[in-house]
């Protein structure tokens, strides 16, 4: 659309056109089935098996661990739900966050409802866990550790290598959902130390409805789909060969300009914390600025109604949130907002979240600052 400034990334991306160069290549040249013997099957593995490599090496690990997926969803329940299952006959405790993305939190209520026993670590001020706080919630039947990389409201980063090292020792699995962060930030699955990561492609620029668990070797999971052999067994259904090709080259784009994309993130953030200041504008940043993720900026305006200012960007033709895409077309406030504030905190309806992506220009961060201030001015008279 002309004349408008996209500022949800988090929620969704646009699609890179070299990415939907790669997808069409597999709509008119590599059309077989992976799982077919013939030249046209063959021709089809190689790209998938190419994909496979290079996400692989993206985060460290190894080609078998990476299974593809429909998206972050998926991913996050066949982790946290199939982590669970397999695991009980040694326990039936799980540690998690209370800033979850849904797909990991109603993971976790269906699971209480099947018996087992969930701990939902609160978080500061900032969004962050303590890690004496996960250390005092293990226990010998823990059998799964669920902790975000970098929230999907707020951007706060979790200390998920310390985690990592803390369980080094404990038989419980070790899940990470990056879906926000994987792409802007470096990740390797060892240092990290986790048995189980999650991704999505259409947050960094390639097509909905595919992303990748990675499962570490030796990792036993109760997988959800039962028909075909492929992802080695582990995930049936064709391959989403299209899909798949263009996450690879998303990933390759993403890390070739991620140094120059976090650089103008970072001055994304201070410019529009320079135009407020200087308008005078009452405004709070949430979160520590050196633990949040590049391309997040979540800032409150007290005494402003974050319905209307949303409301007044959107006919100005500038696109925010107030929080979770997956939760925006409801009026129930931010499980986020409210595990940092509490519940009855002015905070929960006056905080915005806008996040940065492919196509912001430096520009369109001035527009958009200085269109916040004249709509913020007026709704607070």
């Amino acid at each position: 659309m002309e004349n408008t400034i996209y500022l949800d990334h988090a929620a969704t991306s646009p699609t890179h056109p070299e990415v939907i160069q790669a997808m069409l290549g597999c709509f008119t040249h590599h059309y077989g089935n992976p799982s077919s013997i013939h030249f046209a099957g063959r021709d089809a593995r190689l790209v998938l098996d190419q994909a496979r490599s290079a996400i692989a090496a993206e985060i460290g690990a190894q080609e078998k661990e990476i299974i593809f997926t429909s998206g972050g969803t998926e991913g996050d329940n066949t982790a946290v739900i199939g982590g669970a299952l397999a695991k009980q006959a040694a326990g039936n405790h799980i540690i998690t966050t209370a800033i979850e993305h849904h797909a990991v939190l109603h993971s976790a209520e269906y699971l209480e409802k099947l018996g087992f026993d969930v701990t939902y670590l609160p978080v500061d001020e900032n969004g962050l866990i303590r890690l004496e706080d996960v250390e005092a919630a293990l226990r010998p039947d823990t059998i799964l550790v669920s902790v975000m990389y970098g929230n999907n409201e707020i951007g706060s980063i979790q200390p998920i290598a310390e985690i990592g090292a803390l369980l080094k020792d404990h038989p419980a699995l070790f899940h990470t959902d990056a879906v926000q962060a994987f792409g802007l930030v470096p990740l390797d699955v060892r240092e990290l130390g986790v048995d189980l990561l999650t991704t999505s492609a259409h947050k960094i620029n390639g097509p909905r409805g595919v992303g990748f668990l990675y499962v570490k070797n030796g990792t036993t999971l109760i997988y959800p789909f039962h028909g075909g052999e492929q992802e080695r067994k582990r995930r049936a259904g064709t391959e989403n060969l299209p899909g798949i090709a263009g996450f690879a080259e998303a990933v390759t784009l993403m890390v070739q300009d991620r140094e120059k994309k976090v650089s103008d993130y970072l001055e994304f953030k201070q410019e529009l914390v320079r135009i407020f200041t200087e308008a005078g504008l009452t405004f709070a940043v949430n979160g520590d600025a050196s633990k949040t993720l590049p391309h997040l900026f979540s800032v409150r305006f007290p005494g402003v109604s974050i319905e209307q200012l949303l409301m007044n960007l959107d006919m100005e033709g500038i696109a925010v949130s107030s929080g979770s895409a997956c939760t925006a077309g409801t009026v129930d406030p931010s499980h986020v907002l409210v595990a940092l504030f509490g519940e009855e905190h002015p905070a929960i309806q006056e905080t915005v979240r806008i996040s940065f992506g492919l196509g912001n220009t430096f520009e369109e961060i001035e527009q958009a600052g200085e269109k916040i201030v004249e709509i913020v001015t007026r709704l607070k008279k």
